[in-house]
């Protein structure tokens, strides 16, 4: 997600903070795709996918993670608090300009291809929401969020612990498409499967001039016979490569989407969740929102650039999925928000609050939900958090999975939101 900087305006690049680009380079963060716990490097996006079980899903959960820590008051702008506009005198978004716009909030006006959801019921957005208690650093901060444990040693992910809470098994409950680092979300006891794409689910050495399968049939008749840990790691292997056939067969229509990172990650998602392999939760990344410098305004920065790229991307995703829409429900997550006051660089600093959106399946939509705080127009000054992201989540995991929140997120009693209808 690149592009020029404009004449007479700072570097379009913009910059992180040094934490964030050696998580980036540690590979947390590098470009990857990744289904049913799977991993696949796709510039700055990856996605990761959790099937259930083999047959059809009835309900998809996507989780898209908005790396770097994306600014909400960007996104979804508090208009009508007139803090925001004396914190901001340079890249504050102009209330004329905002679209879905009520006494309150508005959108920003690059994610105006999200409207015709919105308009229809089925986006909406929760403000004010994050961890329990600050934490501005990138790497504990993401491990926070995705245990969903606070305080826990064990080192199992809140998307693994919903796995885990369905009956039915499949070598496809978790794979990692291209073999990256998964997130901690799917960290766990459920198993995972690693593969470089949607094409590229295979059995080495089974490639089209071995037309008698003669290098598969060896493996077959190495280890079909053997019973322990190993044999049953490889028959799980031969079991999901065969179930995961209908995704491989299903057309690719990344030429739909914005020619991204995020876009060509989201149509590799649509492409799994048409070929119905049974695959309940997916995963993705996108990098590249932490906006030390040159947000921007309308006009030049970075922020502009991401908000079209993230709704364009979303709108693209739920026209692919066609009438598969209807079982799909995609949430926005970061790690924390951003200052309320601009530096000296036109961008902000690490903060606390932040927004989450919710679009599709289940989602009451059309309208801005949670507790607004009001903002302190102190250099430190943060969104407060009333809303723990949690009980975001909960509502998401008990209405369309009729999962056990207890389970999921071990000792939190969530607060009703009421974002969510029950299936």
């Amino acid at each position: 997600m690149t592009s020029a900087a404009l004449p007479g305006s700072p570097a379009a690049s913009g910059a992180c903070c040094e934490e964030f680009a050696r998580v980036s380079r540690r590979g947390l963060l590098g470009g990857a795709l990744a289904l049913a716990g799977t991993a696949t490097a796709i510039g700055s996006a990856v996605v990761t996918a959790s099937p259930a079980r083999a047959a059809s899903a009835d309900s998809v959960l996507v989780v898209l993670s908005l790396r770097g820590a994306a600014d909400g008051l960007s996104l979804v702008v508090p208009h009508g608090d007139p803090v925001y506009y004396e914190a901001r005198p340079r890249i504050a978004v102009p209330a004329a300009s905002l679209v879905a716009k009520d006494d309150m909030f508005g959108l920003h006006p690059n994610l105006a291809p999200l409207l015709p959801l919105w308009r229809s019921g089925r986006l909406a957005a929760v403000h004010a929401t994050g961890l329990h208690a600050p934490n501005r650093s990138h790497f504990a901060a993401m491990e926070e969020v995705e245990d969903a444990n606070p305080g826990s040693a064990a080192r199992q992910g809140w998307l693994n612990r919903l796995i885990g809470t369905d009956a039915n098994r499949s070598p496809l409950q978790a794979v990692n498409l291209g073999g990256g680092v998964l997130p901690a979300s799917l960290y766990g006891v459920e198993p995972v499967m690693s593969t470089g794409s949607v094409d590229a689910v295979s059995i080495p050495g089974d490639d089209k001039w071995d037309t008698k399968g003669g290098r598969v049939r060896s493996l077959h008749t190495l280890w079909d016979g053997e019973s322990g840990p190993l044999g049953r790691a490889v028959g799980s292997a031969f079991s999901a490569v065969k179930s995961f056939g209908p995704a491989r067969e299903t057309p690719d229509r990344a030429a739909s989407y914005p020619r991204s990172d995020l876009g060509r990650a989201l149509a590799e998602v649509a492409r799994v969740v048409r070929g119905d392999v049974g695959v309940e939760v997916v995963t993705v990344d996108q990098g590249d929102w932490d906006m030390h410098s040159d947000l921007g305004t309308l006009e030049w920065g970075r922020m502009k650039r991401n908000a079209e790229d993230l709704a364009a991307s979303i709108a693209a995703f739920f026209a692919d999925l066609g009438g598969l829409a209807s079982k799909v429900t995609l949430v926005t997550i970061s790690e924390f928000g951003r200052r309320v006051v601009e530096n000296d660089s036109t961008g902000l600093d690490h903060g606390y609050g932040n927004v989450m959106l919710l679009a599709g399946a289940g989602v009451k939509g059309g309208r801005y939900y949670g507790t607004w705080p009001g903002l302190a127009g102190t250099l430190d000054a943060d969104l407060l958090v009333t809303t723990d992201y949690r009980s975001v989540l909960a509502e998401v995991v008990s209405t369309r999975f009729g999962a056990s929140t207890a389970k999921v997120f071990p000792g939190f009693r969530p607060e009703s939101v009421g974002v969510m209808t029950s299936l």
